[in-house]
């Protein structure tokens, strides 16, 4: 890429208002110089905590996924393990990304958490932000392959999830009808498919 072009198309924030911010969210209004110069507003951005999301196989090679409410859409879906890296400064999000819990760790803890899961194969399939046009935390996305099953659940006040494992078929019909509702682990399970 013609770095001298990019460069042209950088914003410039001149202005930034907090909306809300606690413990889970910083949203924040924003007002930005465009390339051309003039000043453009307003633009809305948040920060979360990064995240990872598991693609986990068990011994027989079917895809080990939970069940839980997601208020967004307002349904139960169908989805891998996933969860959030913990902040190592006592923040929940932004700053230095030197602050925060290894990805794979994060990982390895939430599969065992929320299904009581373990592999020793594990594979980093790519990181990548979660919404660049808005949001300024990234999915870290993983392949655990041989997951046996070690525990039982180990979950947050505010999770109320179930455990269940369907066939790579399955999984695939319920991709193509639109019935696995995560973008990031429709994408990861599209990397992992390179890998199995």
């Amino acid at each position: 890429m013609d770095q001298k072009k990019e460069n042209n198309l950088s914003w410039e924030e001149v202005r930034c208002e907090h909306i809300w911010q606690d413990g889970y969210i910083d949203f924040r209004k924003l007002a930005y110089k465009m390339p051309d110069g003039s000043i453009n507003e307003p633009y809305y951005s948040y920060s979360r905590r990064d995240y990872a999301v598991i693609v986990a196989l068990d011994e027989q090679g079917n895809c080990i996924c939970v069940q839980q409410y997601r208020h967004g859409i307002k349904q139960v879906t169908t989805e891998f393990c996933a969860g959030g890296i913990e902040r190592t400064d006592g923040k929940e999000y932004g700053g230095s990304k030197t602050a925060s819990e290894d990805a794979l760790a994060a990982a390895q803890r939430e599969l065992l958490e929320e299904t009581g899961y373990e592999s020793n194969e594990w594979q980093h399939l790519m990181t990548i932000p979660s919404n660049a046009t808005i949001a300024d935390n990234y999915a870290h996305l993983f392949l655990a392959k041989n997951c046996k099953k070690v525990a039982g659940q180990s979950l947050d006040d505010n999770e109320f999830l179930d455990v269940i494992t369907i066939s790579k078929e399955q999984l695939s019909n319920l991709i193509k009808n639109g019935e696995f509702q995560q973008a990031m682990h429709v994408l990861a399970w599209m990397l992992a498919g390179e890998r199995l």
